[in-house]
Formats: C-alpha cells, sequence, structure tokens
C-alpha cells in the first residue's frame, strides 16, 4: 500500500464502537484488503497525528446472499480497531 489516505477507508461509528471509544480509546475503521498492521499503524499516526497503541484486525467474509433465484455476495470488510495511547483521540465528527 502507498498511501495513507488508501488504507483507511473509512471510520465505523456504530453504538459499540462509541461504547469502546469512551471506555477504551479505541477507534474502528474500515481499512484495504491488502493492509497490514505496521501500515496501518503508520496510516493512522500520519493522518491524525496521535500515537497508536495496539491494532487489532478483524477480517470479515464475504456473505451469500438470494434474491428469488438470483444469488450473490455482500462484499466482506476488513476493520482495524485501533487502541490510541493516554492522552490522544480523534474526534470522528469534525
Amino acid at each position: 500500500m502507498s498511501k495513507a489516505r488508501d488504507i483507511i477507508v473509512k471510520p465505523i461509528i456504530t453504538e459499540k464502537t462509541m461504547a469502546l471509544q469512551s471506555v477504551n480509546n479505541c477507534v474502528t475503521f474500515e481499512v484495504a484488503k491488502g493492509a497490514n498492521k505496521t501500515e496501518i499503524r503508520q496510516a493512522i499516526e500520519e493522518i491524525f497525528n496521535v500515537k497508536v497503541e495496539r491494532v487489532n484486525v478483524v477480517n470479515t467474509p464475504k456473505k451469500t446472499k438470494r434474491m428469488g433465484r438470483y444469488v450473490g455476495t455482500v462484499g466482506g470488510k476488513k476493520k482495524a480497531i485501533v487502541k490510541l495511547a493516554e492522552g490522544h483521540t480523534i474526534n470522528l465528527f469534525d
């Protein structure tokens, strides 16, 4: 992966991720399929100017869905749960 903005696709904002952010200082992002933990860490630190303590990655598989006789797939995602160092925050609502 070349650029930081290509690695980080978008933030994931749900009730569960907001609870993680308030309790554990963790932020969740959807990331590119080919990105590894080191690239994710460097991209977050470059884009948001924060110190990353830990990165956990969840790779969700594709699911097959049907609509009548037609069968298709709903794309899988790769999510990164990023724990920020003490005193660092990311405000996603700017």
